[in-house]
């Protein structure tokens, strides 16, 4: 059981035989090119255990098979046969507690850094369920991604920011329609409410990202549902998002825009708390949409007005005060 082939090295190697001793210093090749201590040896079921030190990082590693650098092949953990180096017992020893001392630390912080996200999971979890519909069968959530590809090895990845949820839905089917209708309960995704055929994506099929809206699912924010198939499962799932309230956007009942208070200028265009933290701005506005877009605007055909479907401009909440100054109404 200790005998093992390595296929592209062509050679059989015995775990079982002792190739390096104590305070002996190896080396990792092909990968990392960092050097290790060899601070213990094991012996076990399938052979011998080499515990290691990384000199420069001071992480713990350990290594069944370490191979003598003349037959070097491949990526692995050499020793030098011919010209063996040894570290002093005393620095040896020295490394082993720092390593420890690291270990500790990590291993504190780690346990710390549990304890936080239990502590946000436990808030979510309560903050979840109470506006968590009943008879909801899934989430309409937005997410951030950051792209990670790297097109010069052909790998494309990416990774994921931040979720946002922002809707609810009654049936599982996946409608583009719905998508966008939830899109404008987010201030950063509010573009996506506007209907743009190459923001929606239909990849159900293997290897696919399934249906979602967006520019790019490697970057920026998509749109997509998430079934519900257990209600305590799906409140688990989404606890930590929810831990966050920043994290949730829903459209809040007896808010429309209608109802809000609104201000207009002389020039036709009128302010309007669109949300709770967005406004927009609505009117004759091609002779200004310039402006509009240098104050941090974004034009939107599909916004909701007084009950009526218009044209307009969404701004942060936090571009009020400009706009009122700008349009003379403060």
């Amino acid at each position: 059981m200790s005998k093992v082939f390595l296929l592209g090295a062509n050679k059989e190697i015995d775990r079982a035989k002792q190739v390096v001793e104590v305070n002996q210093i190896i080396q990792m090749e092909g990968y990392s090119y960092d050097r290790y201590i060899v601070y213990e040896v094991r012996k076990n079921d399938w052979g011998i255990a080499y515990k290691l030190i990384n000199q420069r990082t001071k992480d713990f590693q350990t290594a069944d098979i370490i191979r003598p650098l003349k037959e070097k092949f491949g990526i692995g953990y050499y020793y030098d046969s011919e010209n063996p180096q040894f570290m002093d017992a005393f620095e040896v020893a020295i490394l082993l507690q720092q390593a420890k001392d690291k270990k500790k630390a990590e291993d504190e912080k780690a346990e710390q850094e549990k304890i936080r996200v239990e502590q946000v999971k436990e808030i979510g979890r309560k903050r979840f369920a109470e506006i968590f519909p009943e008879d909801a069968q899934a989430v309409i959530v937005a997410h951030l991604r950051q792209n990670e590809s790297d097109s010069y090895t052909d790998y494309y990845a990416y990774n994921t920011q931040r979720t946002v949820i922002i809707g609810f839905s009654k049936h599982k089917r996946d409608l583009f329609s719905e998508m966008r209708k939830h899109a404008s309960n987010f201030e950063e995704t509010a573009y996506l409410a506007e209907f743009n055929e190459d923001y929606e994506h239909r990849e159900k099929y293997s290897m696919g990202d399934g249906y979602y809206l967006g520019a790019s699912k490697y970057s920026g924010w998509i749109i997509e549902k998430e079934p519900v198939y257990n209600r305590e499962r799906t409140i688990e799932d989404f606890a930590y998002i929810a831990g966050n309230e920043d994290n949730i956007h829903l459209k809040k009942t007896d808010t429309t825009p209608q109802s809000k208070p609104t201000k207009e200028n002389t020039g036709g265009c009128t302010l309007v708390e669109y949300s709770a933290k967005a406004v927009a701005v609505f009117g004759d506005t091609k002779a200004i949409k310039d402006e509009l877009k240098v104050m941090g605007g974004r034009f939107n055909s599909h916004l909701t007005f007084n009950g009526k479907r218009l044209a307009g401009w969404i701004f942060s909440k936090s571009q009020e005060q400009q706009l009122a100054v700008y349009f003379g109404l403060d």
